[in-house]
Protein backbone atom coordinates (compact mmCIF):
# COMPACT_ATOMS: atom_id res chain seq x y z
CA UNK A 1 0.00 0.00 0.00
CA UNK A 2 1.49 3.09 -1.13
CA UNK A 3 0.74 5.67 1.96
CA UNK A 4 1.83 8.86 4.05
CA UNK A 5 1.90 8.94 7.60
CA UNK A 6 -0.33 11.86 8.22
CA UNK A 7 -3.07 10.20 5.70
CA UNK A 8 -6.06 9.19 7.62
CA UNK A 9 -7.79 6.99 4.21
CA UNK A 10 -4.11 5.23 4.56
CA UNK A 11 -5.07 4.12 8.10
CA UNK A 12 -8.60 3.24 7.56
CA UNK A 13 -7.30 0.96 4.71
CA UNK A 14 -4.92 0.19 6.96
CA UNK A 15 -6.97 -0.81 10.22
CA UNK A 16 -9.87 -2.37 7.66
CA UNK A 17 -7.53 -4.67 5.64
CA UNK A 18 -5.52 -5.95 9.72
CA UNK A 19 -8.60 -5.96 10.53
CA UNK A 20 -9.16 -9.16 7.81
CA UNK A 21 -5.55 -10.69 8.85
CA UNK A 22 -3.83 -9.43 5.90
CA UNK A 23 -0.08 -7.95 6.66
CA UNK A 24 0.54 -4.88 4.92
CA UNK A 25 3.73 -4.06 3.18
CA UNK A 26 3.24 0.25 3.34
CA UNK A 27 5.46 2.09 1.38
CA UNK A 28 5.82 5.43 2.60
CA UNK A 29 5.70 8.53 -0.43
CA UNK A 30 6.34 11.15 2.21
CA UNK A 31 9.81 9.47 2.89
CA UNK A 32 10.83 8.31 -0.99
CA UNK A 33 9.88 10.74 -3.18
CA UNK A 34 10.93 8.09 -5.92
CA UNK A 35 8.71 5.77 -4.46
CA UNK A 36 5.56 8.52 -5.70
CA UNK A 37 7.11 8.52 -8.81
CA UNK A 38 6.40 4.59 -9.13
CA UNK A 39 3.32 4.88 -7.40
CA UNK A 40 1.66 7.63 -10.40
CA UNK A 41 3.69 5.66 -12.75
CA UNK A 42 1.76 2.24 -11.71
CA UNK A 43 -1.48 3.55 -10.81
CA UNK A 44 -1.73 6.79 -12.74
CA UNK A 45 -3.49 8.44 -10.02
CA UNK A 46 -1.42 10.96 -7.57
CA UNK A 47 -3.26 10.33 -3.99
CA UNK A 48 -3.00 8.12 -1.36
CA UNK A 49 -3.61 5.34 -0.49
CA UNK A 50 -3.25 3.55 -3.51
CA UNK A 51 -3.91 -0.55 -2.83
CA UNK A 52 -2.72 -3.41 -4.15
CA UNK A 53 -3.49 -7.16 -3.48
CA UNK A 54 -1.08 -9.03 -5.12
CA UNK A 55 -0.23 -7.68 -8.17
CA UNK A 56 -3.76 -6.27 -8.63
CA UNK A 57 -4.06 -2.33 -8.18
CA UNK A 58 -7.35 -2.27 -6.10
CA UNK A 59 -6.84 1.92 -6.03
CA UNK A 60 -8.32 4.53 -3.10
CA UNK A 61 -9.46 3.75 0.30
CA UNK A 62 -12.94 4.21 -1.24
CA UNK A 63 -12.25 1.51 -4.04
CA UNK A 64 -11.36 -0.77 -0.97
CA UNK A 65 -14.67 -0.04 0.68
CA UNK A 66 -16.79 -0.43 -2.40
CA UNK A 67 -14.77 -3.98 -2.87
CA UNK A 68 -15.96 -4.58 0.64
CA UNK A 69 -19.00 -4.36 0.29
CA UNK A 70 -19.53 -5.30 -3.02
CA UNK A 71 -18.06 -9.13 -1.50
CA UNK A 72 -15.38 -8.89 -3.89
CA UNK A 73 -12.19 -8.49 -1.20
CA UNK A 74 -12.66 -11.33 0.49
CA UNK A 75 -12.13 -13.53 -2.13
CA UNK A 76 -8.95 -11.30 -3.26
CA UNK A 77 -7.52 -11.79 0.28
CA UNK A 78 -8.18 -15.30 0.24
CA UNK A 79 -4.65 -16.27 -1.46
CA UNK A 80 -2.76 -14.36 0.92
CA UNK A 81 -4.33 -15.71 3.85
CA UNK A 82 -3.79 -19.19 2.98
CA UNK A 83 -0.21 -18.04 1.88
CA UNK A 84 0.15 -17.14 5.56
CA UNK A 85 -1.12 -20.02 7.06
CA UNK A 86 0.78 -22.59 5.11
CA UNK A 87 3.83 -20.43 6.30
CA UNK A 88 3.20 -21.10 9.90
Amino acid sequence: MYCTDTCPYCARAERLLRGKGVAIDKIRVDLAPERYEEMTRLTRRHTVPQIFIGERHVGGFDDLVELDMDGGLDPLLMPLLEDRDAAR
